[in-house]
């Protein structure tokens, strides 16, 4: 395994220190409404960029994750009790930043019956009265494949339903916890095959071969995904999977070049891409 943890990162992955008005008005509205967001729990390299443009991936079911994935900084263990205003404070806080397109993510709850499925729910409902114009993604978990509980979220119509492959099939059980490949792309399938506009994405440097890549993307094309996200991976801290590689610029583009021809609707494919990077243009 090589660990890159004394590596200089290369020059396309420096990144801009947030430092807007506008990046200190989004936090101040995510710490008063007592919010939980991706950006910050998962150190998502684009926090400046997207805080700067007013716009954030809403965390929600709390910070604490049943799963330990060896590439996530998101805190791991018992879960605190559901918080049933939570998608109030949420569509609340949408109508404040005056967003187009809000993105919801989620930990993962397997310690409740629903994994959550009722709060997804009752979140997308609760931003669409508040903001009937504004655009909804939704990432969601696995829930441990029952698709009833997908159809929860389903029911609530958001624009695009999401689930992260995040890696190829052979290192599925080395990087993630629990969530297995073939239940995943059952998940997709089931989204696109029920009516929901699927995505999905994945994180490269991990050790997968060009091969695996280019299977994996055939395997979500089969599946009806019709937008993926392709970024490197950059360990959070170091108890988590160290890099096995920094993937080239052109490498990404080539990848991104395939996808359009392989049939996907949408696909970017960049270094500093993550799930929800520009998730705004992925509705059209």
């Amino acid at each position: 395994m090589n660990d890159q943890k004394n590596e200089r990162k290369p020059d396309w992955l420096k990144i801009k220190l947030p430092q807007s008005a506008n990046y200190s008005k989004v936090k101040k509205i995510v710490q008063l409404n007592q919010l939980h967001t991706i950006c910050t729990s998962g150190n998502c390299p684009n926090i400046g960029e997207c805080w700067d443009a007013g716009t954030a991936t809403f965390m929600i079911l709390g910070e604490i994750c049943t799963r330990s994935c060896k590439f996530c900084s998101v805190i791991t263990g018992k879960p605190l009790p559901v918080d049933n205003e939570e998608p109030k404070r949420i569509a609340h806080s949408v109508q404040l930043m005056n967003l187009k397109h809000c993105v919801i993510t989620s930990v993962d709850r397997d310690d409740l019956p629903d994994g959550g499925a009722e709060i997804w729910a009752n979140t997308i409902l609760e931003i669409k009265k508040i903001n009937p114009e504004t655009t909804i993604e939704v990432l969601i978990p696995d829930f441990n494949g029952n698709f009833s509980l997908v159809k929860k979220v389903l029911d609530a119509k958001p624009t695009i339903i999401s689930h992260n492959l995040e890696t190829v099939r052979r290192l599925t059980p080395d990087i993630r916890s629990k969530a297995k490949y073939d239940r995943s792309i059952e998940v997709i399938k089931y989204i696109s095959e029920n009516g929901g506009k699927a995505k999905s994405g994945i994180m490269l440097g991990l050790g997968e071969t060009e091969e695996e890549v280019i299977e994996t993307m055939k395997d979500l094309i089969n599946a009806g995904c019709q937008i993926m996200t392709i970024g490197q991976y950059l360990r959070p801290k170091k108890e988590n999977f160290p890099v096995q590689r920094y993937v080239t610029p052109e490498e990404f583009k080539k990848y991104e070049e395939l996808g359009i021809e392989m049939g996907f609707r949408f696909i970017e494919s960049k270094p500093l891409v993550r799930s929800s990077f520009h998730a705004e243009k992925h509705i059209h």
